[in-house]
Parts: C-alpha cells; structure tokens; sequence
C-alpha cells in the first residue's frame, strides 16, 4: 500500500428521526441560510414543509435556489453564487442528490471569490474559501455528500468536468433512507449503478498490494447487488433503502482508494455522454463499464477482473483468468441488464457520427490526452470502447 492521509470531518447523522438536530448544526455556522433543491420532489414528501418550519421556529432566515437538473448547470451556479453574495448567506444547505448538493458545493466556493464558477471547475482559480455547507440526501447515487469533489457542466461549451476543494466538503450530511422511498424505479437503478461504478473504479486496480480495500469494495458491490432489485421491488424496504444509500456513502469518500494508486476510467468516458446528450449519468455508466472491461482484460489485468467475479458474483474457477474474467464482466452486464439498464448506447439515442467527437473531447478534456487507469487509453482506445458500446 502506498502512503495517504486519511480524514472525513464530515458529520454523519443517520435514521429515521435525525431531522430535529438539523438547525442546532446549521446554527453552528451561522443563521442565513442558501436552501438549495431540485424542482418539486422534496415538497411532494413534505421534507421542504418541515425544513420551513424548523427554520422558522429556529430564527433561521432562508433564501432560495431550486430547479437543480440532472447534470447540473453552471448557470444556476453562478445564480446561487449571486444570490449568496447579495444576501451574505453563511450556510448553504443542499438537499437532494448527487447534482444538488455538486451545485451548493461550487456555489459555496463560489461565493467567497471573485472570479466566475467555470473558471474554479477548469482549474484556472483555485478556491482559497468557501461557505459552510450541508446536505440532507435524497438519492442513493453520486456519494457527494461527505467528500470534496463535484461535477459540473457547460452547455456554452459543451463540457461536463469534475472538480474539487477542501473548502466544498460538507459538515454534516442528514441521511434518512425514507426520504429515498419516492425514488422511482429507473432513478434506483441508476443509481445503484452509480454507487456499483465509484466501486469499480477504485476497485480495478493493480500492484498495490491494498488488499483490504479490495474487500471493503467486495461488500459494498454485494450490498448493491443484494438490495438494488430489493428496493426496486419494494421501494419503502427499509433495510433496503438503508443498505443502498450507506453503501453510496462509502462507496466514494476516501475509504476504497486509501493506500492506492487510482485514476478513473468509465467516468470521464461516461461524462461526454451526459455533456453531448444528457444522458442518465449512472445508466452511461452502466452501459460502458463491461465494455471498458472486455477491453481492458488481458494476461495482465486478468487475474483481477476473475477475482471480482469469484468474489462478488461467486463464480467458479476455470483454471483460466481470462475465462473467468469473461465470466464475470457477462455477469455484471447480467445485472446491468436485469434491473432495466440497456445494452448498448444506440438505445439512448447515439449514433455512428457521435463517437469520434466524444472521443477527441475526453482527451481534450484532461491535463494530458490519455486516460492513465486500469488500462492506459488514448483517443483511439476510447473511441473503440465507443464502438463496441454502440
């Protein structure tokens, strides 16, 4: 294992009843509050009526951002961040998924700095500040709420990029697996997708000799595995709900990638899907990973993509890694498939044309033109997993 610093000052409150303490941590930090959501889901639970009323009764003042998107714009940043300026917020508290609470962290920095929110994404200002944050989840999905990383995009530029600051983590994230309950079936499924690919990712690498990590990913993949089709069945599973969104939780906070050398693959793949056709980010997902997979697999990486599937699938042993690598990217595509993912990129609307852009655009977008992962890719790499995923 290679060295790392370890540290997750965010406070978790889990359960059913956590939601009373939320303004005595709000007031920790001050008492002019940036409330940021979705459209209309929480008022549908009823979560927005109760927030209201524990601000009013707390002498909490609230200001608002709502309409946050699936792959969340750097409009309505920069709309928060001037309602945060304009009202000297000193908390910001997102409640929702993955694309609500990225949004509330850019705007956080975003707020105590003078340059415009994209050029934080791009790297061209580097956050010195932010505005305490919060979250209360949603969504089972992105893991956003107890790290520093965010994902925004430009349709100006047509680009969707992560970032991430110190200055954006959460103080506290409020996890009550109920609020998941109204979580439709297709937003479940992608979402244990999301939480199955942060796995993955840390999860495929080599000669790093962290073998505890490898495990701790093992149980949070059988944990989506076991619960995924649960909750899909029987939404207002607790044990289900609960199960699902604590695996989220861990799936991308540090814990997997602790002692090893990582650099994601499928995301930044993934991520010129969702920037060309805002696609479902955790369905884009689901659909490259066994591409990406098959073609990555050979006598070098063999011996991991088999210990995945005698481990999480329970797949028998061949004599033969890369057979049994064969069966255990059959398997999870299986799965995939099993809770409602599509097959193939074609089904969501892509088409011959739209493959080279993609490629060249994913290169484009990062410091070098390469993916430096599981496998080393270049633009023609990508552009072949494209194909076959086609």
């Amino acid at each position: 294992m290679y060295d790392f610093i370890f540290n997750i000052p965010t406070k978790v409150l889990f359960g059913k009843d956590q939601l009373k303490n939320l303004p005595e941590e709000i007031k920790k930090y001050g008492s002019r509050v940036l409330l940021v959501y979705g459209r209309n889901s929480i008022k549908k639970i009823g979560l927005y009526d109760d927030i209201i009323k524990l601000f009013n009764e707390n002498s909490i003042e609230v200001f608002e951002l709502s309409g946050i998107v699936p792959n969340p714009r750097i409009d309505k940043v920069r709309e928060g961040v001037k309602i945060a300026k304009d009202n000297d917020v000193d908390f910001i508290l997102a409640v929702g998924g993955g694309s609500t609470i990225d949004t509330a962290k850019l705007v956080a920095v975003g707020a105590k700095s003078s340059a415009d929110p994209w050029d934080i994404v791009i790297g061209k200002e580097k956050p010195s500040d932010g505005i305490a944050l919060g979250s209360i989840l949603t969504l089972a999905a992105t893991g956003s709420e107890m790290n520093t990383s965010s994902v925004i995009t430009n349709e100006e530029t047509g680009q969707k990029l992560g970032w991430g600051s110190e200055y954006a983590r959460p103080k506290f994230a409020l996890i009550n697996p109920e609020y998941t309950y109204s979580v439709n079936q297709y937003h479940t499924a992608a979402g244990t997708c999301d939480i199955i690919s942060h796995t993955l990712e840390n999860y495929f690498t080599l000669n790093d000799g962290a073998y505890i990590d490898d495990r701790f990913a093992e149980a949070i993949l059988k944990t989506c595995i076991k619960y995924g089709p649960i909750a899909l069945k029987e939404p207002e599973n607790y044990e289900a709900r609960s199960n699902l969104i604590w695996a989220n939780t861990w799936a991308i906070n540090g814990l997997l990638n602790a002692g090893k050398s990582t650099a994601w693959s499928v995301h930044p793949i993934e991520h010129e899907l969702s920037a060309l056709r805002d696609i479902t980010h955790g369905v884009g997902l689901a659909i490259l990973t066994p591409y990406w997979l098959e073609y990555c697999l050979d006598d070098e990486t063999s011996d991991k993509i088999a210990t995945f599937g005698y481990n999480v699938f329970n797949i028998e042993k061949t004599g033969s890694t890369l057979d049994d690598g064969k069966k255990a990217i059959e398997a999870l595509r299986e799965f995939f498939t099993s809770i409602g993912i599509p097959e193939n990129l074609r089904s969501e609307g892509f088409s011959e044309e739209d493959l080279p852009i993609m490629a060249k655009n994913c290169v484009n977008n990062r410091p070098k033109p390469q993916i430096d992962g599981f496998k080393l890719l270049k633009e023609e790499d990508i552009l072949n997993i494209y194909k076959m995923a086609l």
